[in-house]
């Protein structure tokens, strides 16, 4: 198994090439930028690599800027993500880019060197490796930030019987309200569940399907 490292922590980066090394797998490089990362994954064809999020020479995301054009271009690497916290937005981009073969691990919560090196093994085979701690932050990102909550009752009510393919004319029947009133309803909804300008019934099928996963 090939493992590309990107830490600019030279005591971590060493750390991680010796344990790694030590459990059998095979370090092809260990870098200290962002650079040097892309051109390794070029060059040397990793299964995985393992990076820091922040890197020279801003720290700020230049690890995650990598990762993800590692799994556009060479999407058969698996990548594992190391942090100091737990950055919600960069996680969610790194799953919705390809969740197969990705991992995400707090530094300070990595306490067993087995589970560590399991880790790594698992995610570069497809698996996935996500501290409870980031599982925890994004499940309550998820229900902060879930749109179907938004909706007023009517409006819940008006997106139930369009699930059913009721038109406005048989939404209205069955709520004994004015044509006009469902239009504004469902006007609102898709306001409200982001759904771009489209054709009137693509956007109904798009809002039938959040309904349907919420």
């Amino acid at each position: 198994m090939r493992v590309l490292i990107a830490e600019d922590s030279v005591l971590l980066r060493e750390g991680l090439v010796h344990l790694l090394t030590d459990a059998g797998l095979t370090v092809v490089a260990a870098v200290d930028d962002a650079d040097r990362l892309l051109r390794g994954v070029d060059e040397l064809g990793p299964d995985i690599c393992v990076i820091d999020i922040r890197m020279p020479p801003t720290f700020n995301d230049e690890g995650v800027r990598a990762a993800l054009v590692i799994r556009a271009q060479h999407p058969e690497v698996a990548v594992l993500m190391l942090s100091q916290y737990v950055e919600e937005r960069y996680a969610l981009d790194l799953i919705a880019s390809n969740p197969r073969g990705f991992g995400y691990l707090l530094k300070d919560r990595v306490a067993d060197v087995a589970e560590f090196v399991e880790a790594v093994r698992r995610v570069a085979t497809g698996g996935t490796a996500l501290d409870p701690e980031v599982i925890q932050q994004l499940l309550v990102r998820s229900r902060r930030h879930d749109p179907m909550k938004t909706l007023t009752p009517r409006e819940s009510q008006v997106l139930g019987l369009m699930a059913e393919g009721r038109s406005n004319a048989g939404i209205a029947s069955e709520m004994v309200v004015g044509e006009s009133a469902v239009e504004k309803h469902v006007s609102s909804i898709f306001s409200k569940l982001g759904l771009p300008p489209a054709e009137q019934d693509h956007r109904r099928v798009l809002a039938v399907l959040r309904w349907l996963n919420g």
